[in-house]
């Protein structure tokens, strides 16, 4: 095993993802390795009316995508060491599909997401993004549900 140089971090800017990306920036400096974040913006679709069906609106996307590339920037700058390599990535669509494309576009080698731990109706209903990227993903997924514990980086014993 050559050891890890690649990690993907989804972002939705939720304190779980934020607690996310600063284990994966530990990671990241230990392994010497590029940090990819991505944010996955979902397509505003509005219900089908009897004439048209399903309408999509681009210029709310585009708009969206805007701002979330600003936003994922200025959380790289502040949330990332300066000596580390990132890459900030936005796109559009499903999350799960976006994210683990991604990481076979990019070749990583982990991806480092954070779970909300929904559960009972509110799993069923919105299902859990990072359960079908771990399903899919064509690499190891590292999955932390707050608190987060386990192996810390430079801890003392």
């Amino acid at each position: 095993m050559s050891g890890i140089k690649k990690i993907l971090v989804p972002i939705d800017f939720s304190d779980y993802s934020k607690n996310a990306l600063k284990y994966a920036v530990q990671f990241a400096k230990h392994f010497n390795a590029k940090m990819y974040l991505i944010y996955v913006v979902e397509p505003v679709i509005y219900p089908a009316d009897f004439s048209m069906g399903q309408v999509a609106i681009p210029s709310t996307d585009i708009d969206l995508s805007k701002r979330a590339e600003e936003e994922l920037n200025n959380l790289a700058k502040t949330s990332i060491d300066p000596a580390l390599q990132v890459e900030c990535i936005i796109k559009t669509g499903k999350p799960f599909v976006e994210i683990n494309d991604t990481a076979a576009e990019k070749d990583v080698d982990l991806i480092i997401i954070a779970t909300h731990g929904h559960t009972g109706v509110e799993h069923m209903l919105f299902g859990s993004t990072a359960e079908k990227v771990v399903r899919k993903a064509p690499c190891p997924v590292l999955t932390l549900r707050e608190p987060i514990k386990g192996f810390q980086f430079g801890a003392k014993k």
